[in-house]
């Protein structure tokens, strides 16, 4: 549904990583999933949600998905920016393709607009995410504008997180996303997590999917995830096999001294 920032971007990154010393604020992981969580990160932190490699199987098309990569970056109380995509590599040789290609790319605000169970206070958390889908490299023409609402809820039992979306494709067409994400325990050091969504793209798709997979908390700042998720477009088989990694750090240690 979003769409993403180059790996550009990403090394960039890596390098002020690399280079600073950083205090890390918690992260929590919204991958392996289609959908999103009702929180933000905090201001002036950076949330990295990174899958280095996957595998899509659409038919009798392989594909190398690496990397698939979503930035968030804090920027007041409330708000986020948020840029995402992955980048596609054909595995399978009877694929006519134009090789290694840049989908779902765009740029969202994400804003929390009610304080609930995720950020620690009574019930459900309410967000909302809105944006510009991007134009891809070698495919995706064009730009498209989505906008959400998602609402969390956490037990003690478990959590989940609604989404629904509405969309205006690159192609020009409405597309409509419903979706839920259940995790385990929050304490738990590893928790299952699974997802359903149902998306249609009228006029072009309809897409029934579904995910199941764990989420290995090392701390608070890493966390590591697979998924497996089996998907019927349009009446074929799509599966896809998701690993990947959240982290998180602070830019405030990059801010200058004030002078005297």
């Amino acid at each position: 549904m979003r769409g993403a920032s180059p790996k550009h971007s990403l090394a960039r990154l890596c390098v002020v990583c690399a280079s600073c010393v950083l205090s890390i604020d918690p992260a929590f992981a919204y991958r392996p999933f289609e959908g999103t969580d009702a929180d933000v990160a905090k201001p002036a932190t950076v949330e990295i949600e990174l899958q280095p490699a996957g595998l899509l199987h659409e038919g009798s098309q392989l594909s190398l998905v690496a990397p698939a990569t979503v930035l968030n970056f804090g920027l007041v109380p409330g708000w986020e920016a948020v840029f995402e995509g992955r980048v596609l590599s054909p595995l399978s040789t009877s694929q006519d393709t134009a090789g290694t290609i840049l989908v779902g790319a765009g740029a969202f605000l994400k804003s929390v607009l009610r304080s609930g169970s995720l950020q620690g206070n009574p019930g459900p958390s309410v967000a909302t995410e809105f944006g510009v889908l991007l134009p891809g490299i070698n495919a995706e023409n064009g730009f498209g504008a989505s906008v959400a609402g998602i609402v969390s809820q956490r037990w003690d039992w478990g959590t989940v997180h609604f989404n629904a979306a509405a969309a205006l494709t690159r192609e020009h067409r409405a597309d409509l996303f419903v979706g839920t994400i259940v995790e385990g325990p929050s304490s738990w050091t590893v928790r299952p997590v699974a997802e359903v969504f149902w998306e249609e793209e009228f006029g072009q798709a309809r897409t029934i999917s579904g995910l199941v997979g764990a989420i290995w908390q090392i701390r608070d700042d890493l966390s590591f995830d697979v998924g497996i998720r089996h998907a019927i477009t349009n009446g074929h088989p799509v599966d896809e096999l998701k690993l990947g990694m959240t982290f998180g750090f602070s830019l405030r240690p990059l801010t200058p001294l004030a002078r005297n």
